[in-house]
């Protein structure tokens, strides 16, 4: 439905008192209607959230980097591209309704290999404040490429001296559990 009017300016009056005065036969073109119903976008929230979300994929980047040596024993790991982008877009999402935001999230990172998870890392979002909620990231091996064939092939195709590469899938896991209420939330993608 779309209410119109014959006023000449842009005014304060809201749509529902025109039809509480019995003005609803009145004539608000499209433009006018939306200028009521749409908010501003607010272009300084919109800079905030995205420099929140590269610095959270730095974060997960970082940690994966560091798991490499001390958890991992491997040369390389391989991440799909845009992952670490897509993961900290729904951290940031399971956050917006906390209290603290993602300030109160403690993230503890996981890799699923086969039956076995590993733990990799937490992270601490901001330890100046008490955490309101945990998200478990479960990232899973990709046991679908060509690496995991090397089985296979003679191990003299495969052994350069270094140690092996670790292939992550695009899927993964999200795991959200509220400190101070009753709920877990889970999320696969």
């Amino acid at each position: 439905m779309v209410v119109t009017s014959n006023l000449s300016n842009k005014s304060s009056v809201c749509i529902s008192e025109l039809i509480q005065q019995g003005c609803w036969h009145a004539t608000l073109t499209d433009f006018d209607y939306w200028d009521y119903v749409v908010p501003e976008p607010n272009f300084n929230e919109m800079v905030f959230e995205e420099q929140t979300c590269q610095s959270l994929v730095r974060m997960l980047e970082s940690c994966l980097s560091k798991s490499k040596q001390t958890r991992l024993h491997c040369s390389k790991v391989l991440v799909p591209e845009k992952l670490t982008m897509r993961i900290a877009q729904d951290i940031l999402r399971l956050s917006s309704m906390e209290p603290c935001g993602l300030r109160g999230c403690i993230i503890h990172v996981n890799l699923e290999m086969g039956n076995v998870c590993k733990k990799l890392d937490k992270i601490v979002c901001d330890p100046t404040v008490v955490p309101t909620f945990e998200l478990t990231l479960v990232f899973k091996q990709d046991s679908c490429s060509w690496l995991s064939f090397r089985n296979f092939f003679p191990k003299a195709c495969f052994t350069s001296g270094k140690k092996h590469t670790l292939i992550l899938s695009p899927g993964f896991r999200l795991i959200k559990e509220k400190l101070y209420s009753v709920g877990t939330i889970v999320e696969e993608c």
